[in-house]
Parts: C-alpha cells; structure tokens; sequence
C-alpha cells in the first residue's frame, strides 16, 4: 500500500478539487486494480498511464513521493495518454468471457488425455471417429468405462456416418483395454464434464450480462425520434453475421474492445491500439516499419481464430488472404484478415441504428421505409486519412433505419460491394486504367494543337 499512502489520499484530493488522478501501471499489471477501482468509487477520473512513457529523467533520485510529483506534473502539462480502461459492465463482462476462454483450453487439454489413455490401451479410436467426444465417440466412451470389452458391440453403438465404418471400427476398439484404463477414462470424463456445465453456466451469464450494456444514444438522428441506444446482445448479433465470426467470438470482441467506439475516433486508430499494424519509422527519406507489439492476447486470439476461419471462405477476407499468402506467407496473411475483420467491427458497431422486427413478425403495418442497399465508398466519401488498401471497400452507413427479421445481417454490405471476388475488382482497375491512358492521350493531343507563344525580339 505504500505507492496509493505515498501518491494520493482519495479524500484529501477531493477536498483539494481534484478532477483527474494519473496512476502509473506496475510492471505485473495488475496491482493497479484496487487503487483505480477505489479512486473510481470515490467520483475522481483515474488516468491508467504507461510506465514507458512517465518514466523519470535519469539522473535523479527515484522514490515513491518524487514519482507521484512527476506524474502530478505530467498530467497538468497534458503529457500523458490514459490507456483504455472499459466501464465496470464491461470489465466484469472481460471476465467471464476470458474465464469462458481458459476453461475451453483447460477442457481441450482433458481431451487429448483422454485420447493418450485410449493410445496406452491400443485403442485407436481417434483414427477413425474425427470427435471423440460426439454422440457416438461418448457413447462407446462410457460402454467401455461401464465394463463393454467386445469390439463389436461398441461397433455397433455407432450412429450416422460412422455406421459405414463398422469394420474399421471394430479394428479400431480391438485392444488392451484394462481396468485401471476404465479408473482414469471415468475421472477424465467427469473433469471434462464439469468443465462443460461451468462453461454453460458463464455462457448464461455473459448473455445477461450483455443486456446490460449499451451503445451511447445516437445523438445524429433528427429531433423527431428519440435518442436511441443500441444493447451489446444486438452488436454480437451483427458481429455474427461477418464472415469467421461466431456467436463466441463476437461475445469475446466487444468484452474487449467495449460498446462505445468514441474512444476510437477512426478504425486505425482501433487497429493500432490492438497492435495489429506495423510501427511506422521515418527518419529522413528513409521509411521504414518495426514491430506491431504485443497488443491484447485475448482480442487478438479471437480475431486470429476469425481470419483462419475466413480465409477459407470464398469472401472478400477469403480473397485478401489467398492474395497475401502468396508473397508474405501464412501468418503475416493472418494478421491483414484479423485487421479488415476489426474495422469491419468498428464500422459494425459505430452504427448506432437498431434493427426493427417486420410487419411479418410483429403483425402491423411497417412504418419506416427500406433503406437504400449500401454501395462501395467513393473516393469523396472517405476521410484524409490514409488507409491500407484492406479499406478500399468499406460500406456507407444507412441512411434510414433497417427492418426485416435479418436486418442485423442487412447492416453489412453485400457480396458485390466489400466481399467482392479478386478477379471482379481486378476488372475494375483494368478499365480504370484503360480511361485513365485514353484520357492522357486526348489531353497529349489538345497541348500539339495549341500554338505557341512567339519569342519576343532582343
């Protein structure tokens, strides 16, 4: 306790007029949390700063109470960048959504153990049943830990496909199964099924939760219609519908990144705060670029696990990660996917309209009107910011609000537009290129017809 004694008194700063205390972040990481959360009871605007960059000048004594001074006087001069600390509906939502994504692996690792027992007794199962752990893999799993040693009576427990393959399987469950093998399969199986019933229960959790957070009322509509806030269960299910992402991910995302895009102004900047962008370095005429950094595992996990999804999909992330591969290899592919689906996110999620249920479903007549397909951005339409060539596509935002019980789906441009084909948008800067020659040429003939001006005489 002796940096929050030696830094601020949560009382005595208030008695002081103190609107904003700067924390510097530990190097664990984590022993900012009950200062922070503390100052942030007591109404004062904590400030998470780096510890690279308040660091002291050298040369100097260095203790606690000089270090309070120097990051009191970095805070008044506007020297320092608070980091990104989300709201508490959305901290407590990072933690049932990374508890949810450890008790995954830790429930993973149960399997392949389960899979080592059944390789110790020569049973190789695994070889023939692509899950051990579906309906047919689970069954022959309990026969054999309640007694069953004939290979063709766990054969015929197979169900679907794998009724096909009843001779492979009988010569898959012909081995040495014992009964100390039976002893560890049952205690692995009931670890792997406490794992499923505390990963159901944070899954309901983490959907209540999400029904507590909201966007911020969407203050660009007009004076008519009320402001309106967008729940984080609409924003998964818009997220659920771009390519790669599922219901799980989409949960994962905006526990980490948050409902509210105004601490991001652009998508770069979203996309540099994940690290998911080279470090541009100038010096002179020379550029170069350095190392991303490390960013946020957990976002970036999932948004790994999203591009390896969508890059076998025949879609516009599917193409940009077949054109990559090809001269900067697989991983590097990776991570341009990863940061098209997270400006995709953060366009997603900055359209505050929420969709509305049909006249189909709702049994009246719709009163809004059906907004304009979104077509591809002009070049007038994008911001000065320059951007990587992962944004040459991206969609308008409606104009009007969506309706249709697929609205949420609605919201993402269409196949034509931003998951266009490599070989359609090949087309269209072919003919650019063709206009652009043609309309050198007639410009090259226009300056030889004009006459030109006569020297004047000495």
């Amino acid at each position: 306790m002796s940096l929050f004694d030696t830094c601020v008194d949560a009382a005595g700063a208030q008695e002081l007029g103190a609107v904003s205390v700067p924390l510097r972040e530990l190097a664990t990481g984590s022993y900012w949390r009950p200062f922070f959360y503390l100052l942030e009871a007591r109404g004062l605007a904590c400030w998470l700063v780096n510890a690279r960059d308040v660091k002291n000048v050298p040369g100097r004594p260095k203790t606690d109470k000089l270090d309070a001074v120097w990051l009191a006087k970095l805070a008044e001069r506007g020297m320092v960048r608070a980091s990104f600390v989300p709201p508490k509906p959305v901290r407590q939502l990072r933690d049932y959504t990374r508890t949810r994504t450890v008790f995954v692996q830790e429930r993973t690792r149960y399997k392949y153990r389960v899979d080592k027992a059944l390789q110790d007794a020569q049973i190789k199962l695994s070889g023939v049943v692509s899950d051990l752990f579906g309906m047919s893999g689970r069954a022959m799993l309990d026969a054999l830990v309640a007694g069953e040693r004939n290979a063709r009576t766990l054969a015929d427990l197979a169900e679907g496909n794998l009724v096909k393959k009843k001779p492979a399987l009988i010569e898959a469950l012909t081995g040495q199964f014992e009964d100390h093998h039976a002893r560890l399969l049952r205690v692995l199986l009931g670890t792997v099924d406490h794992r499923t019933a505390q990963i159901d229960e944070l899954d309901r959790l983490i959907a209540r939760t999400l029904e507590k957070i909201t966007t911020p009322p969407d203050s660009s509509g007009t004076g008519s219609e009320p402001a309106k806030s967008v729940s984080a269960r609409a924003l998964a299910e818009k997220l659920d519908a771009v390519p790669g992402i599922g219901p799980a991910t989409a949960q994962i995302i905006l526990a980490e990144i948050g409902a509210d895009m105004s601490r991001f102004p652009t998508p770069e900047h979203l996309v540099s705060w994940a690290k998911l962008c080279p470090r541009t370095i100038q010096s002179g005429a020379k550029n170069s670029t350095g190392p991303a950094g490390q960013g946020n595992p957990w976002l970036k996990g999932a948004l790994g696990e999203a591009a390896n999804a969508a890059a076998r999909t025949d879609t516009f992330l599917g193409a940009r990660y077949r054109r990559i591969v090809k001269r900067r290899g697989h991983a590097k592919a990776l991570v341009a996917v990863a940061r098209s689906i997270l400006a995709i996110t953060w366009h997603l999620i900055n359209v505050q309209t929420p969709p509305t249920r049909s006249s189909a479903s709702t049994g009246t007549a719709a009163t809004s009107t059906p907004p304009a397909k979104p077509a591809i951005s002009s070049a007038s339409s994008r911001p000065s910011a320059t951007k990587s060539p992962s944004h040459r596509h991206q969609p308008d935002r409606p104009a009007s609000p969506s309706s249709g019980p697929h609205a949420a789906r609605m919201l993402l441009p269409s196949r034509t537009s931003i998951f266009r084909s490599a070989s359609e948008r090949s087309q269209d800067i072919s003919v650019r290129a063709i206009f652009a020659f043609v309309s050198l040429a007639c410009t090259v003939a226009d300056l030889r017809q004009i006459p030109l001006p006569a020297t004047p005489s000495g």
